[in-house]
């Protein structure tokens, strides 16, 4: 079994998965989401092998809808569920992390195997490689500061990778509510590893 939650906007719905952070999908209606996410199974298992585990996930089961907003719309999983109020445990956390950590080793992999100039949308659209490796390791900042982890701008490489070991080293933690920081744990890992993630496989698609 493969528990999900459909977050829903006005017109599109989000599928993602309670288990494995940042195996998140968006379409328009439940039905097409829940599909859409399941196609992707075979690429996410690149992320979860690269984590050292094993990836063979059920069929899925939906077991909580939250509504969602403009921003679910625009492509952004932004809703918290309930369940991510729910205690995290050592081990659960350890996974979560691992997977992050594969995804930034594979982000960073793809990124200096392709292009500057990548592939545009059907009307032109879509930033170009360097642009896009902006936008994820700003936005990374602003989302490590949503569980307490506060770091300038980069100057440098090793300034990112120290962002990321602190960011890595809370959210391994077992965590009990109540919530203190901006998002609980549970979400934080789902929605930046998401970010990741979705740009991986956008810079794949374009490249």
């Amino acid at each position: 079994m493969t528990r999900i939650y459909l977050e829903t906007g006005p017109k599109k719905v989000f599928a993602c998965s309670l288990d494995w952070p940042g195996w998140c999908r968006i379409a328009k209606g439940e039905e097409a989401a829940v599909d859409r996410l399941m196609d992707y199974v075979p690429r996410y298992r690149v992320v979860a092998e690269r984590a050292g585990l094993e990836f063979a996930p059920g069929d899925p089961v939906v077991v909580a809808r939250v509504p969602g907003s403009d921003t679910t719309d625009f492509g952004v999983p932004y809703a918290v569920p309930d369940l991510d109020l729910e205690p995290v445990g050592a081990a659960e956390a350890a996974k979560g992390v691992a997977l992050l950590r594969a995804s930034w080793e594979l982000f960073d992999e793809t990124v200096a195997a392709s292009h500057e100039d990548l592939r545009k949308g059907p009307r032109g659209g879509g930033r170009d490689l360097s642009k896009i490796v902006s936008h994820v390791v700003d936005a990374e900042r602003a989302f490590a500061r949503k569980v307490d982890v506060r770091h300038k701008p980069y100057k440098s490489e090793a300034d990112r990778e120290a962002m990321r070991a602190e960011l890595a080293g809370v959210l391994s933690r077992a965590w009990e509510p109540p919530q203190t920081t901006g998002w609980p744990p549970r979400y934080a890992l789902r929605r930046i590893a998401w970010h990741v993630i979705d740009h991986l496989w956008e810079i794949e698609d374009r490249e």
